[in-house]
């Protein structure tokens, strides 16, 4: 089982993160460098000033030469020009690089999440997931297009100042170089503080996010028992948790910047000092002083500059950190090296030999003890039993979202633990009783049975489902949005759009949990009509809530605790297994459907 994403994370003493970032900007190389041949041009010309600048001052103001005062003026202003359109563009090739860099990102990250098996999601929060996506990768997108920007300018003309400031005063400048330790070491100590610190606002913020995202996927549970509350209670001390850490933050990151702008000046105040003195003495001349002073302010503001771009380095190393952790992550559940390919025309016979199985999460409890079960194509077996039988639990396994621990679990005569996940699952509709319907129009959620369907077979699917003419009647028909998770159509709605999924995939077999349990009886009678159809000449396996669709099974299985108690049909269950017989005479007696929930339903 993999573990939590964040909550042991060792602390991390390093930028390593961050090296995450080059795979991503590598397709992009051409970009990179047109940028940085810009950032060149443009740190040219910056420097370039100081040095017009100097001899305006020496060479025309000090002389009283008017030609080469205009002269150096108009070399100011052209390497100003300059400076101003190469910064322009040098700006818009890292911000683009920034966002397209990202957006990368974001893609793979999600790609990866997508495919991770449910065990991954026993242990992390859909909020966590979704404060990474956004969070984080804004971080990353302002270091790529913004801060990385600035620190490369800022680098470049730091390096170019300093070597022009030995060039002007070598004595000057090493008195500037011994105090560099002295700058430099507090920053990168409060450097290391600001990013963990950084660390833990973002997971903080994630916090947040998974407690408001769990929240309003529940909120007529929430409202139905007056939560409101206590959940606005919890998510106010949750803001307030992710505040605290933040400005403890925002604190640590102040105190960076104000820390290495007054060494910064400090030291470039000190060294003027001194050379004011060489002036006075007649050892530098004012347009040497003014050249190594606009050099010295050049160097103050690079490193200044560094030092705020410091801490949003700290940021998004701690950010990517977290990015990392989700796109390196790998599912329990993959395909083989050597996969084996499940046959091209699957006929749907499935056999269950020897299983057991238990949940990562629940290691101490089988789910599945020793089971057996052989189907033959084209039968329908009904799974009946208690809460907590196991009859999800075989489906699950069916759809290879885990891997028994002992047994095996065989479609077509294939070992599922041997094939392709994305083989298996291709030869298998499922309709949950828990319906999900997609934030799309009622066309794209039925076409999600099979992508590339035409609208011809997606109505064809509808009709069906018995779905058509009440799709005819939304108020744009097929291309009406059904809001998040389908929140315009009740539930027997929603229900027979997930049958027109199954029915439009076409699979040789159909799991069903119960699919006409959500529905009245006039759409019942359709919807169980067409099922019929559909499941002639199909493996179908059913988790049975009422006892009509288990008369109307080949064969019934009677699971408890995770152990086959019996198998027969009605009749002879009734006589053979009292387990059976009780819920079936509970069925009865109440002539009603039985609640899943309940430990005596037949279900």
């Amino acid at each position: 089982m993999p573990p939590p994403l964040h909550p042991d994370r060792p602390k991390a003493r390093s930028l390593k993160p961050l090296q995450g970032i080059w795979p991503f900007i590598r397709p992009y190389n051409g970009a990179l460098i047109w940028a940085a041949v810009f950032l060149l041009i443009a740190a040219g010309a910056q420097l370039a000033l100081p040095v017009a600048f100097k001899h305006l001052i020496d060479d025309g103001m000090a002389l009283r030469n008017a030609s080469t005062i205009n002269r150096y003026f108009i070399l100011f202003l052209l390497a100003a020009i300059a400076f101003g359109a190469f910064a322009a563009l040098r700006f818009y090739m890292v911000t683009w690089l920034g966002e397209r860099v990202v957006a990368d990102m974001r893609s793979a990250v999600y790609s990866r999440v997508i495919r991770m098996d449910p065990t991954f999601f026993e242990v992390t929060r859909t909020g966590e997931v979704l404060s990474r996506l956004t969070t984080d990768t804004t971080l990353v997108q302002s270091l790529v297009g913004s801060s990385l920007s600035m620190a490369l300018r800022s680098a470049v003309t730091l390096i170019g100042a300093l070597t022009l400031l030995i060039i002007t005063s070598p004595s000057l400048t090493m008195m500037f170089l011994v105090m560099l330790p002295v700058i430099v070491a507090p920053m990168l100590l409060m450097g290391r503080k600001v990013r963990t610190l950084s660390r833990a606002s973002q997971d903080r913020i994630a916090d947040t996010s998974a407690m408001a995202d769990e929240t309003l996927n529940a909120m007529q549970t929430v409202q139905a028992f007056q939560l409101e509350p206590l959940h606005s209670q919890r998510y106010d001390d949750a803001v307030r948790d992710a505040f605290t850490t933040a400005l403890l933050r925002i604190r640590a990151r102040s105190f960076l910047t104000a820390l290495g702008t007054i060494l910064v000046f400090s030291a470039v105040t000190l060294v003027l000092w001194m050379g004011a003195r060489k002036v006075l003495a007649g050892d530098m001349s004012f347009g040497e002083l003014s050249q190594f002073l606009m050099y010295s302010v050049y160097m103050a503001m690079s490193a200044a500059m560094l030092s705020e771009v410091w801490g949003d380095v700290q940021r998004a190393a701690g950010a990517m950190e977290r990015l990392m952790e989700l796109y390196r992550a790998e599912p329990q559940i993959g395909a083989p090296l050597q996969a084996v390919a499940m046959p091209m025309q699957g006929k749907g016979r499935i056999e269950f030999e020897h299983v057991t199985f238990q949940y990562p999460s629940r290691p101490g409890h089988s789910a599945l003890q020793d089971f057996t079960l052989h189907i033959e194509p084209g039968e329908t077996v009904a799974l009946v039993g208690p809460s907590g039988a196991g009859k999800s639990t075989a489906l699950q396994l069916l759809l290879r979202f885990y891997d028994p621990q002992h047994g095996r679990v065989l479609i077509d005569g294939v070992d599922l633990s041997q094939a392709d996940p994305a083989e298996v699952r291709a030869r298998i509709a499922l309709v949950p009783q828990d319906t999900v319907l997609f934030g799309t129009t009622a066309r794209e959620n039925i076409r999600y049975g099979r992508p590339g369907a035409s609208d011809a077979e997606i109505e064809a699917a509808a009709q069906a489902a018995a779905a058509h003419e009440f799709i005819l009647q939304l108020p744009q028909g097929y291309d009406t949005y059904l809001g998040e998770r389908g929140t315009r159509l009740s539930g027997g709605q929603r229900q027979r759009l997930a049958i027109a999924r199954a029915i439009l995939r076409d699979p040789p077999i159909l799991l069903l949990d119960e699919a006409t349990s959500a529905l009245d009886a006039e759409s019942e009678q359709l919807v169980q009509q067409a099922l019929e159809k559909l499941m002639a000449n199909r493996t179908t396996l059913v988790i049975a809530h009422r006892l009509a669709t288990v008369l109307k099974a080949d064969r019934i299985v009677v699971l408890d605790q995770g152990k086959l108690i019996a198998v027969g049909n009605h009749a002879t269950l009734l006589t053979s297994c009292p387990l059976y017989e009780r819920l079936a005479t509970l069925q009865f007696s109440t002539n009603t459907q039985l609640d899943m929930t309940s430990p005596t339903s037949i279900g």
